[in-house]
């Protein structure tokens, strides 16, 4: 930790450098955005000589399993280039101050830890929520401010949210319990925050891959416990950009689209006396069919097939990554998007005639990609993102294309970050 003017100092002589291109490739952009966390922590907190811990969170980019956590399945994820960074210091009283640019400032008493019926969907309920569970484990936790800027896009599925708990929790974890956490603890404690607290049940894919960072295949087998596992793959010589692309379909009145899923899936998954197909063999699915379309119509046995067949593809990725053999991964990602859209139906909202955003991108990404790379709906689904893996040799061509139907800024160049929250 360092007062303000080290490190502004620090960042300006370049001794910084070394240190910010580990997380991104615009080191002199990512500079700015440093200095500018400093500078709004001493506008907004004042000007002291306390020292200042900075520490950011990534966002991150689902690759592969497509709705499959929350059917205790596996999901490989990565973590990118696009992050919130935070300026923190201890303040000496009992209250937790956290300022983000653009926002009201969120203050926690460190001695009222129980849920606030107001806070519900509320940032603070966040930060309560990770408070509670650290003061649970014994922590002594004092008062911080804490001043952030983000710039991971909102309703893009790069998970702003979870990277903004993983954020509070790690530097908890850091000041007040000793770094003890492991990056999937982290995520359990983010988890807990966003359930009960922010009251948004979730699953643990994007708070996993944002706490620990690169590429991660998860097994959500026991979900108490997840597999979590590193996949050593160099994106930067692949050859390939990682898009992301913006639709520009909102999530509005789309509650009841995502929450059919995992409701059609509970009916298929109670024939057989059990909660989640994880637990119920491929083969006991696709020979009892017939019933299967009775009991819970026909959508819901296509979307059980999608979860066996994504499911299984995600060790397959992870595989073809490790042995660098990027050609067998793209046609994965290809026959998962393809999965998505024929058998999981998450591209076009029930009804949706004039309103298609999310498959006409879809689309663009098929025409522009002339026959190369791979693409996919990214997330959730029904609206959002689609996410892209396109040849740098056609890059500018396949984003000027994409643009010009979408507009400008639809298209995001990102990659994947080498590590997860990391302390400067």
């Amino acid at each position: 930790m360092k007062t303000i003017n080290q490190w502004k100092e620090d960042f300006s002589c370049g001794k910084m450098d070394a240190e910010l291109q580990k997380l991104y490739n615009e080191t002199e952009e990512n500079k700015s955005r440093y200095i500018e966390v400093l500078e709004g922590f001493e506008e907004y907190f004042g000007a002291d000589q306390r020292e200042v811990m900075l520490c950011s969170a990534p966002g991150r980019t689902e690759i592969g399993g497509n709705h499959t956590d929350h059917q205790h399945g596996r999901c490989l994820a990565g973590s990118v280039n696009l992050d919130i960074i935070a300026a923190v210091a201890l303040n000496g009283t009992d209250k937790v101050r956290v300022k983000s640019k653009g926002y009201n400032e969120d203050s926690i008493d460190i001695n009222d830890l129980e849920i606030h019926q107001d806070e519900i969907n509320k940032s603070a309920s966040l930060i309560r929520g990770v408070l509670k569970k650290f003061s649970e484990k014994g922590c002594d936790i004092k008062g911080v401010d804490v001043y952030t800027v983000s710039n991971v896009l909102k309703g893009s599925g790069l998970s702003s949210s979870a990277a903004y708990e993983v954020l509070i929790a790690s530097f908890i974890n850091h000041l007040f319990n000793g770094d003890k956490a492991s990056p999937v603890e982290i995520a359990q404690i983010s988890q807990y925050a966003e359930s009960v607290y922010f009251g948004k049940p979730c699953g643990l894919l994007d708070q996993t891959a944002s706490a620990a960072g690169n590429m991660v295949e998860m097994d959500f087998n026991d979900p108490k416990n997840p597999q979590i596992t590193k996949v050593d793959f160099d994106f930067s010589k692949s050859g390939y950009a990682l898009c992301i692309i913006d639709t520009g379909a909102d999530h509005a009145d789309l509650t009841d689209e995502y929450a059919a899923i995992p409701i059609e899936l509970k009916v298929i998954s109670n024939y057989f006396g059990k909660d989640v197909l994880r637990d119920i063999p491929k083969e006991d699915v696709m020979s009892n069919i017939p019933s299967l379309r009775r009991l819970a119509g026909d959508r819901a046995v296509l979307r059980a097939v999608h979860f066996y067949n994504d499911d299984e593809r995600v060790p397959m990725q992870a595989e073809a990554l490790k042995n660098n053999d990027f050609d067998t991964f793209l046609r994965l990602v290809k026959e998962s998007g393809r999965s998505s859209w024929m058998y999981l139906q998450n591209v076009i909202p029930a009804g949706y005639k004039e309103h298609q955003d999310v498959a006409l991108s879809l689309m663009l990404c098929d025409n522009f990609l002339e026959g190369r790379g791979a693409y996919r709906i990214h997330g959730g689904g029904f609206a959002g993102t689609v996410q892209a893996f396109v040849p740098y040799d056609i890059l500018d061509r396949f984003k000027t294309g994409i643009e010009s139907v979408l507009g400008e800024d639809s298209c995001h160049v990102l990659f994947i970050r080498p590590v997860g929250f990391h302390i400067m």
